[in-house]
């Protein structure tokens, strides 16, 4: 199956005009090249996306560190860890927040996953999870949970959209160990 994130669609197609909102329409799709990207890290480092070419990357996409979900969508990868990287799978968060936020998210929760800041939301604006969103009727730009799986050539492998964090890492674990076959 085919899933787009973002493409021509028909009338009435609120992800689609959410994300047209923003000022561009960004494509992504299974079996595409995925957006490259340099963010900073949570190490200090920086992440170049295509550095990882030849390894599969879990991209999660989270809205803030040290909130509820993200916490909890965090420390889900965290406890698979082991079993990502026994599938040559390297994991990482992106959110907007800064590498001091991350780092005092990573020690307070004692994550292992890496953790990019996103703070200018481009890498988050490549793979269309920065979207017009609404709470209590109030509209606003952020964050849409997402996962990627990137394959070793670079390309997405399988994504989601709108996650819910119960069982999510595990569904993507298993996803990861179905392409390894």
């Amino acid at each position: 199956m085919n899933l787009l994130l973002a493409i021509e669609a028909p009338t009435g197609d609120v992800g689609f005009q959410k994300r047209q909102k923003k000022g561009g329409l960004t494509m992504v799709e299974e079996g595409k090249k995925a957006p490259d990207f340099t963010l900073p890290a949570d190490d200090g480092g920086k992440v170049n996306l295509s550095g990882l070419k030849g390894q599969r990357v879990v991209l999660f996409f989270y809205p803030k560190d040290d909130t509820s979900g993200c916490t909890k969508e965090a420390i889900a990868f965290t406890g698979l860890i082991a079993e990502f990287k026994a599938e040559n799978a390297h994991v990482i968060g992106i959110s907007p927040d800064s590498v001091e936020s991350h780092e005092k998210f990573k020690a307070k929760h004692e994550l292992k996953v890496q953790l990019l800041a996103d703070e200018e939301k481009t890498a988050a604006e490549k793979y269309g999870v920065w979207v017009e969103k609404s709470m209590y009727g109030r509209k606003y730009m952020g964050v849409e949970r997402s996962t990627f799986i990137i394959d070793k050539s670079g390309k997405i492998a399988k994504l989601w959209q709108k996650v819910k964090v119960p069982g999510h890492a595990e569904a993507v674990l298993e996803a990861v160990k179905d392409l390894a076959n």
